[in-house]
């Protein structure tokens, strides 16, 4: 619901914020690698004059990042207002890795920007330019709180900083920002009682929307309705404990690597499934090897990941904030045939298409916002403490054509997933301009292996490709 100078947070992009913990960084971020091109200097820098033209461009198209949390009285709900102290340098730092610079030393910094939680009084984001990096290139490390966006809308902020051609330049503007007054206590208390006392009459239009059109209204909310008590019977039932599944630190590793897209989509194409189902059988094979590796038993074991599923319509696109289902799809790493897996998983996931769960958890969400919006929050708390599902898996979908940063071209981009309570490890994915990056997120302690999980994804990949 939108007012003059304030914005209020839906149940969903609260639950992200209310699930932050010592050990809980809600975060995403991102390491993209970019060709210095026309922004290198002659000393072996870059131009940091021109990206800040291209940062203050972008905050133009998304006001949002100029924006802090403020609470409700009473009800504590967060809401968006302008930050009357807004300091553009304090969200935009620069460093350099020691010469020569390589991957491993990006990796690690990117680990240690990761692991440092997000000041919640100011706008909720950081942005890093990396020297150093190699010959000819620079890195950009992102940092935005999960409340502020979800994957489809990352990718559309991304497109809104850069361009599709190497001419592409952001228009100069000597439009100053002001910012609006904050909402007082008072106007924020009354704002929501008259939210409040609106929902009977919200409730009322939609009914008689619903009386319009009986027989689709009956069969879509039986259909979410019988979703979200599937979906609630899982979160209530526990997934097999594993060595990824024990108490997270604060410290984190940041690691990745890149498969071509089209040798995925051939793999699949053969093996039967998505590339989405292709991904899964792919970590639940890697699970398989890594747990032998601790001696760990595989045998029936219950293995699940949380995987996002977008909700995002057209007409949303551009737009902050998460539009997401979430769906719990297990991963059977009991299974010693990998072609056996990759059938276990697309059987499972087609499944899980047809059961509603995502028309649950979307209608859980509406009833929270009409309701009380913290009962999504200690829904989702409680989820992850009851260790529903081992490890998130999130598969976005990128762009692919090549984008540039004043004339840079970016060269990859290896997205980052927040862990969860109990959760060492977390895995993201996206697709641009014919590769598929991984991101793997880990507590630092209880993956002192990660790389070595690296490689072993890469082998299982390699093993599907060969059946």
């Amino acid at each position: 619901m939108s007012y003059p100078n304030y914005d209020r947070l839906t149940a969903l992009d609260n639950s992200f914020l209310a699930i932050e913990s010592p050990g809980v960084h809600m975060h995403v971020g991102s390491v993209g690698i970019f060709d210095a091109g026309p922004l290198a200097r002659s000393d072996g820098g870059i131009d940091h004059d021109q990206l800040m033209e291209v940062v203050e461009s972008g905050l133009r198209r998304a006001p949002r990042f100029r924006q802090k949390l403020m609470r409700t009285p009473l009800t504590n709900h967060p809401v968006w207002v302008d930050d009357d102290h807004f300091n553009v340098l304090y969200h935009v730092r620069s460093t350099s890795l020691p010469l020569p610079g390589n991957e491993r030393q990006l990796k690690r910094l990117a680990g240690r920007i990761m692991s440092e939680k997000l000041d919640l009084n100011k706008p909720l984001w950081e942005l890093w330019f990396v020297e150093g990096v190699g010959a000819g290139k620079f890195a950009v490390i992102s940092k935005v709180h999960h409340c502020l966006i979800d994957g489809i809308s990352g990718i559309d902020l991304l497109a809104a900083f850069m361009g599709k051609s190497a001419e592409y330049r952001p228009e100069p503007s000597d439009h100053r920002w002001v910012p609006r007054s904050p909402p007082s206590p008072l106007q924020l208390l009354r704002d929501e009682a008259g939210r409040r006392a609106s929902l009977p009459g919200k409730l009322l239009s939609q009914a008689v929307e619903a009386v319009r059109r009986p027989e689709d209204t009956l069969d879509d909310a039986t259909h979410a309705a019988s979703g979200l008590l599937r979906a609630l019977r899982k979160s209530f039932t526990p997934a097999s404990e594993t060595p990824l599944n024990v108490p997270i630190g604060p410290h984190r590793r940041f690691d990745w690597t890149r498969f071509d897209l089209d040798i995925v989509r051939e793999v699949k194409t053969k093996l039967g499934g998505t590339v989405n189902d292709i991904v899964l059988a792919c970590v639940a094979g890697a699970l398989r090897r890594y747990f032998h590796d601790h001696d760990f038993p595989t045998d029936d074991i219950d293995v699940r990941a949380l995987v996002p599923v977008s909700t995002r319509q057209e007409s949303q696109r551009g737009k902050l904030g998460n539009r997401i289902s979430l769906l719990v799809a297990p991963l059977p790493v009991d299974e010693p045939d990998a072609k056996k897996r990759v059938e276990r998983v697309t059987r499972e996931t087609r499944e899980l298409k047809r059961s509603g769960e995502a028309e649950g958890t979307d209608l859980l969400e509406q009833l929270s916002d009409w309701t009380a919006p913290a009962l999504l929050s200690a829904m989702s708390k409680m989820i992850a403490e009851r260790r529903a599902y081992n490890l998130v898996i999130t598969n976005v979908p990128g762009l692919g054509y090549p984008v540039y940063m004043n004339g840079a071209r970016m060269l990859a981009s290896y997205p980052l997933v927040p862990l969860f309570e109990n959760q060492g490890l977390g895995i993201a994915l996206l697709s641009y301009e014919g590769g598929l990056y991984w991101g793997f997120n880990s507590d630092w302690d209880a993956v002192p292996d990660l790389h070595s999980f690296v490689t072993t994804i890469e082998q299982e990949f390699e093993l599907l490709r060969k059946l």
